[in-house]
């Protein structure tokens, strides 16, 4: 097997093969460490370790040098014409790892700082939505309950959906402490796709807190229908008290002191902010069960000095009295 038995033999031969063919590929490096942490995870270092390391260089090679195949899904991509691969080729043929594995990729890329953080974020992002589905159009519940007829298939299907429900939690948080802390490294609207999933996951409260602060301090890139966080309960619920904590966090910004360009820019996120608050009422007034007295607390959230006019306030305020009356 050795080369102390004689020349040429298995061990030194599959050596060769690995490095000259397994970590002179993309995907066959990829490949090759995804079977290698399943099989036993960090103790087989003479493979994974030297993977990991085949796959970052290439990573942070150029993008005008990466002459090898990758994978590339996004809307329109394939219809347009490309003169240069895309600086984040390398996002989803990564996002085929196990997280721990995920993390140690993206963590040892970081740590070269040869990366700009809005190129780690979409990492995350792409990684993100392939692992947790969003629970605004899954409409799951948390528990997993499904309907069954026999009580020994029900606690199975019940044990298979908590297993499931878990590994989503893991992925969840571990995602959310890669998260860069440069704001713009992620989309306000990433960022609350995150809230939702850790609402249905169960993520801690930390986890939970973190999404929160950074949710809001990038509100104003949301889109109403972004802040419908379905309760874990019950799927066609929504958590009004989430969607409050954000733009608390947001409107706090306002009491810091700040320099007038910064002031001006924060008066410009505020407009977009009132906007996405009012669209979001009037959403959530459509719920004929909806209390009224909650209702009046969030229309009352926003300082009426925030508005530079009522229009989209009266009509969320009109659709709710249309629908409970």
């Amino acid at each position: 097997m050795t080369e102390h038995v004689a020349k040429g033999n298995l061990v030194s031969k599959l050596d060769t093969f690995f490095e000259s063919c397994v970590l002179h590929g993309w995907r066959d490096s990829i490949a090759a460490l995804q079977a290698a942490w399943r099989i036993s995870g960090w103790s087989e270092s003479r493979i994974v370790q030297p993977c990991v390391d085949s796959i970052v260089e290439k990573i942070l090679l150029p993008p005008s040098q990466v002459a090898w195949s990758y994978t590339y899904t996004r809307p329109g991509y394939a219809k347009r014409p490309h003169q240069s691969v895309p600086k984040d080729w390398w996002t989803e043929d990564i996002s085929e790892l196990d997280i721990e594995v995920f993390r140690s990729v993206v963590s040892t890329v970081r740590a070269t700082r040869m990366l700009p953080s809005p190129l780690i974020g979409e990492a995350l992002h792409v990684y993100a939505c392939k692992h947790l589905p969003d629970p605004l159009y899954t409409g799951g519940s948390a528990n997993g309950h499904a309907s069954q007829s026999q009580s020994s298939s029900f606690t199975a299907a019940a044990a298979a959906a908590e297993e499931a429900l878990a590994k989503q939690r893991r992925v969840l948080e571990t995602v959310v402490t890669m998260i860069p802390g440069d704001v713009g490294s992620v989309t306000g609207r990433f960022l609350l796709r995150l809230l939702r999933v850790a609402n249905y996951v169960g993520a801690s409260s930390s986890t939970r807190a973190q999404l929160i602060r950074q949710a809001g301090s990038q509100l104003d890139e949301a889109k109403a229908v972004d802040l419908l966080i379905p309760l874990p309960s019950d799927p066609q619920a929504y958590d009004v008290g989430a969607a409050e904590a954000v733009l608390e966090y947001f409107l706090a910004q306002f009491q810091r002191p700040a320099a007038p360009d910064e002031r001006r820019r924060m008066s410009v996120a505020m407009e977009k902010v009132v906007r996405i608050f009012d669209e979001y009422l009037k959403t959530i007034a459509l719920d004929s069960e909806f209390p009224i007295g909650k209702f009046i607390d969030l229309a009352e959230c926003l300082p009426g000095i925030a508005r530079s006019d009522h229009d989209g306030l009266y009509r969320a305020v009109d659709t709710y009295l249309k629908v409970t009356n």
